[in-house]
């Protein structure tokens, strides 16, 4: 199997596997979207966002530590991957897509793209 192959095959694998959809708001206005999306426990290095044609994704890997010694008794997370893909409106620039994450909460803005922004039309007396 080619090292190509093998990668193939590992990124099919990883968007396969059970993953928790983090909750997520989106909200409109005349300049586009803001998109919040909430990841508990996932630290800025195990997210990564992708845009891929029309596709965004969203994916986060869980890493909550126990001190040592310890162990868990109980989970209410049994999955330590969260995943949401989305898909845009042409409408909407991918190409500008800014990304702040702090304290688990991921902001996405996305604007529109300059074709779909509102514009004001000068009326001239003749």
């Amino acid at each position: 199997m080619s090292e190509n192959t093998a990668v193939a095959k590992s990124a099919e694998n990883a968007r396969n596997e059970a993953a928790l959809l983090p909750p997520t708001d989106v909200i409109e206005d005349a300049e586009g979207i803001t998109l919040y999306a909430d990841l508990p426990g996932v630290p800025k290095d195990k997210l990564s966002l992708q845009v891929e044609g029309d596709t965004l994704t969203i994916e986060g890997t869980v890493a909550l530590e126990l001190p040592e010694g310890m162990e868990s008794s109980h989970a209410e997370v049994s999955l330590p991957h969260y995943r949401r893909a989305f898909t845009l409106s042409r409408e909407l620039d991918a190409g500008k897509v800014s990304a702040e994450f702090n304290h688990g909460v991921l902001k996405l803005r996305i604007p529109k793209a300059e074709h779909a922004q509102p514009r004001r039309i000068e009326v001239r007396l003749s």
